[in-house]
């Protein structure tokens, strides 16, 4: 598994969501933060971002899209639009856009999606990224998947549900994979991590062979530097020592296989790189705060998803 996939599969739990909506003449929507994350793509015509943060309005043309996690802010016909809150209902669920009126104008067509986070480890590949990026006018592949799901969302075709998820899950890798790209020129941080040869290199034999017990000198060598040259270099991208990142993730991955699997403490243990299971539950209930037996025991009761803000009207789910 390369990094950007194992980050979206660690960070991803739940079904995606996703629909469309034509929005006419004046309207405004407002959307407190939330742990989850998802996107706004502009189909047809155009509307505004307006963030809680102060800063300045971001117009959304055809083509373009919008991917929020973590902050509030406001979608619009116009900047000046007075905003209605989106509130949800008394059982958690999310109401309706309020109705626009179809005024004769083409109006604006958008298509969303939203995705469910494990709220408690988000991988720090996400967490650098800003809270509102504005992705430009989208040509292949993402434009591609966007269109897919525009087809998918339109007709209830068989087997819309299983195509609607797949796609969904690659318009974020692909979301991910652009903004990085376009940052790819970064000096310290995830976006340089990711396009820097060792450091690259050396994430991946992480991520491909965590139980391995590896020593910084064995992963300097498979980024091509000696141990010195590249413990700095790993810090000063990852931002935190090779094997301290090495740690966190065995135990992400011990997380995940705790939550959604059966497997006895001693092949979780054996599978992230702990030589016994006394070992494995010390280092895990140092990082969580609570023993494996007992996290896999509430797992029923306390799954730790956030659950996106979902909207009912024509299947759109809208998040904040």
């Amino acid at each position: 598994m390369d990094v950007l996939s194992d980050a979206i599969t660690a960070m991803r739990a739940g079904r995606p969501h996703a629909g469309r909506k034509r929005r006419h003449g004046t309207w405004g929507l407002r959307f407190a933060a939330s742990d989850g994350v998802g996107f706004h793509a502009v189909l047809e015509g155009s509307c505004w971002v307006l963030p809680e943060d102060g800063s300045p309005p971001i117009q959304l043309t055809a083509g373009d899209l919008a991917f929020v996690h973590g902050v509030g802010y406001g979608l619009a016909d116009d900047p000046g639009t007075s905003l209605v809150e989106v509130v949800p209902n008394t059982d958690g669920s999310w109401p309706s856009d309020p109705v626009t009126t179809d005024d004769g104008t083409p109006g604006t067509l958008m298509l969303c999606g939203a995705y469910q986070l494990h709220r408690s480890r988000p991988h720090p590949l996400l967490t650098c990224l800003p809270g509102l990026v504005r992705l430009p006018s989208q040509g292949r592949p993402l434009g591609g998947v966007l269109e897919l799901l525009r087809i998918e969302t339109e007709e209830a075709r068989p087997g819309a549900a299983a195509a609607t998820t797949g796609l969904l899950d690659t318009a974020l890798l692909y979301i991910l994979r652009a903004w990085y790209a376009e940052h790819a020129q970064a000096t310290a941080g995830w976006a340089a991590a990711l396009h820097d040869s060792a450091t690259g290199r050396a994430l991946n034999a992480i991520h491909h062979e965590p139980a391995r017990p590896w020593t910084v000198e064995e992963l300097g060598a498979v980024a091509g530097l000696s141990r010195a040259a590249f413990a700095k270099r790993f810090t000063a991208f990852v931002g935190e020592p090779p094997l301290g990142y090495l740690t966190w993730w065995r135990l992400t991955l011990a997380g995940r296989m705790l939550r959604e699997g059966d497997q006895p403490l001693r092949v979780v243990a054996q599978r992230t790189g702990y030589a016994s299971e006394f070992a494995f539950a010390k280092a895990f209930k140092r990082e969580y705060g609570i023993a494996p037996g007992r996290y896999r025991a509430q797992r029923s009761d306390a799954t730790g998803l956030v659950s996106p803000q979902e909207t009912e009207g024509e299947g759109l789910v809208d998040v904040g």
